[in-house]
C-alpha cells in the first residue's frame, strides 16, 4: 500500500490529467489565490495524484472507499486508523502522536523523556504564532510560524491576525492557555460549515485581550525573557472559500459506517468536503485508499 504523504502545497505533486483517481488520502492541500477577492485553491490528494477541486464545484462527485488504510508515516496496512492517519505501532512511538502535540504547555524535552529528540528540536523549538481567528466566532490558536496560512485554511477561518510571535511551541502553548481565560481554543465545525459566520474587528479584540491579561502576558515574560513573547502589529488576513450552497443543516457522512459517499459537490471549506447529501471530513480518513470519481 503507498505510503501517505503530507505536502502542503497544490503544486508539489502531478495534478492527475482525469477526473477520477484511486489511493490513500491526505488532507487536502489549500493554497491562496494571486488574487485575495477569489476563492481558496483546493486539490484532493488520493495518493501522488491530484484533483483540482474548485472546477467540480457543482458536479456530480464520488469517494469509494475500498476498505484498506494505510498509516501515513511508514505505509504499512492499518486495520484502524489512530490520530488521524497513523497504524497503533507508530501512534505510540512518535513524538508527532504524543499528547504534548496537542497540549503543547506540556513539553517534557527538559526532563529528557521526548519520543524523538530530534523530531522535537526540528518542529517544537523553533518560532511559533499565537494568533486570533475567526472561523465559527472568535478563538485563539498556535501554529509554526512556517504554516501560515495552512493552519487558518484547515479550520475554514474567514479571518486571521498572528498577535504574538514565541521562540517554541511550549510557550506558544503556555500563552494560549492564559488566552483561554478570555476566549475560546476550539472550532464550532457545524457553524463554520454553514456559513453563517459574522465578520470581527480582529485588531480591536487584540487590544482588548492584550489590556486584559496584561498581568499574566508580564508574568511569562519574566518568566521566559522579554525577548521570547514578541507582540505582533500584522494586519487581519481575510479568506474566502469555494462554496456554492452552504448546508442549512449538517450530516456527517463516515466512510466507516457507509464506503460510498456520493453527490452533488456543493464546496470545499476547511478539510470538508459540502455535497447536497451531508458533509465529509477528509483529514479525518487520512490513510483510506478510495477510488474518486
Amino acid at each position: 500500500m503507498p505510503l501517505v504523504t503530507d505536502s502542503l502545497f497544490a503544486d508539489q505533486s502531478p495534478i492527475t490529467p482525469s477526473s477520477t483517481a484511486q489511493g490513500c488520502l491526505s488532507k487536502m492541500a489549500a493554497a491562496l489565490p494571486a488574487n485575495p477577492d477569489e476563492a481558496v485553491i483546493y486539490h484532493l490528494r488520493a495518493g501522488e495524484q491530484r484533483i483540482l477541486l474548485n472546477e467540480r464545484i457543482g458536479d456530480r462527485f464520488s469517494l469509494a472507499w475500498s476498505g484498506a488504510i494505510a498509516c501515513t508515516h511508514c505505509g504499512r496496512a492499518t486495520k484502524k486508523s489512530f490520530a488521524q492517519g497513523y497504524c497503533y505501532p507508530c501512534f505510540k512511538r512518535l513524538a508527532q502522536c504524543d499528547t504534548c502535540i496537542m497540549k503543547p504547555e506540556t513539553c517534557h524535552y527538559h526532563l529528557g523523556t521526548c519520543r524523538e529528540p530530534e523530531w522535537g528540536e526540528k518542529h517544537c523549538f523553533q518560532p511559533h504564532i499565537v494568533y486570533l481567528a475567526n472561523s465559527s466566532g472568535l478563538k485563539v490558536g498556535i501554529t509554526r510560524k512556517k504554516q501560515m496560512p495552512t493552519r487558518w485554511l484547515d479550520q475554514g477561518a474567514i479571518q486571521a491576525l498572528p498577535i504574538l510571535e514565541v521562540d517554541t511551541r511550549q510557550q506558544s502553548g503556555l500563552v494560549e492557555m492564559l488566552f483561554k481565560e478570555r476566549v475560546a481554543d476550539r472550532t464550532n465545525w457545524r457553524t463554520m460549515l454553514k456559513g453563517e459566520v459574522e465578520l470581527l474587528d480582529l485588531a480591536a479584540e487584540r487590544d482588548r485581550l492584550f489590556t486584559e491579561l496584561a498581568d499574566g502576558l508580564a508574568q511569562l515574560r519574566e518568566a521566559h525573557g522579554a525577548d521570547a513573547i514578541r507582540t505582533l502589529h500584522d494586519q487581519p488576513f481575510y479568506f474566502n472559500y469555494p462554496v456554492e450552497t452552504f448546508p442549512s443543516k449538517v450530516v456527517s457522512h463516515n466512510f466507516d459506517k457507509n464506503p460510498q459517499v456520493e453527490g452533488v459537490l456543493q464546496g470545499v471549506k476547511g478539510q470538508y468536503l459540502m455535497f447536497d447529501t451531508g458533509v465529509i471530513n477528509l483529514r479525518k480518513f487520512t490513510g483510506y485508499e478510495v477510488l474518486v470519481s
